[in-house]
């Protein structure tokens, strides 16, 4: 992308996790990136300092954006600073997610907690991506990408695989595929393109506390590849899209999960 100036990408929960590892990506790639953290300053700006020394060029910029996605005000307001701060946007990558706060059986879940889930993972970028794309469509500016502007969703295998002691994760990742989808059918004749990512079993902060029970799963094949998937992985995944590697794939769903996803016998 040297050829044109350094493209903006608005990547949110990008201060750790599998945020971090497509942010330090689309460092590489020669984009610069508001970086959306909900509360970890630190950490937002230990990706910055990352985002800085995979860039080529040192005009891309890299700044952290304080904003709980699950609140309307601060969506509206992260997408008001990215512009302020970058003067546009040119992709978005939804990435933030939470965990459940407590694994409980479906017989036995709370409502609150469902709720409140379902607010920062399928709320969330759902709005979010309304705000951006009304934005585009408004100012129209003129793509720096290669196929026009993009949005891309991190979902998760849990939008098919039920699990459950998380229904309401499960549920927020199945209706954030449906959202990716609604998206990319609305958006494609304006040359913005939605693509969706769907990780499998992720080395991240949310799976430390599962570390051991996978680990014995993966050994004995649950994954064909046999490891775990990488914030690595999901950031070269969004490199490419970014790229333009996938210009006639607006509407996909792919799979970063070692095979997970297949039926086997």
């Amino acid at each position: 992308m040297s050829d044109t100036p350094a493209p903006v990408v608005l990547v949110t929960g990008a201060s750790r996790g599998l945020g971090r590892g497509i942010a330090c990506q689309l460092a590489a790639e020669g984009c610069s990136v508001a970086i959306n953290y909900a509360g970890n300053l630190a950490a937002a700006e230990e990706t910055v300092a990352l985002c800085r020394a995979a860039a080529p060029n040192p005009a891309q910029r890299f700044i952290p954006i304080q904003a709980d996605i699950g609140s309307g005000a601060d969506r509206a307001r992260l997408v008001a600073e990215t512009c302020r701060h970058f003067g546009r946007i040119d992709a978005l990558v939804n990435n933030a997610g939470i965990a459940p706060k407590v694994r409980a059986d479906i017989t036995e879940a709370r409502e609150e907690d469902f709720e409140s889930l379902l607010h920062t993972n399928l709320v969330g970028p759902h709005f979010l991506t309304q705000v951006v794309a009304n934005y585009w469509l408004k100012e129209k500016p003129a793509p720096r990408l290669p196929g026009g502007f993009k949005v891309v969703f991190v979902t998760s295998v849990s939008a098919d695989t039920a699990s459950i002691n998380r229904g309401d994760y499960c549920i927020s990742k199945a209706g954030l595929a449906m959202s990716a989808h609604l998206w990319a059918v609305r958006l494609a004749a304006d040359n913005i393109q939605v693509v969706e990512l769907r990780p499998g079993i992720m080395a991240t902060d949310m799976t430390a506390g599962v570390r051991g029970k996978y680990d014995e799963l993966l050994a004995t094949g649950l994954v064909p590849q046999r490891r775990w998937g990488t914030a690595e992985d999901v950031g070269r995944a969004v490199r490419a899209v970014i790229a333009g590697h996938f210009n006639f794939s607006t509407g996909s769903v792919i799979s970063i999960d070692g095979g997970l996803h297949l039926r086997r016998l």
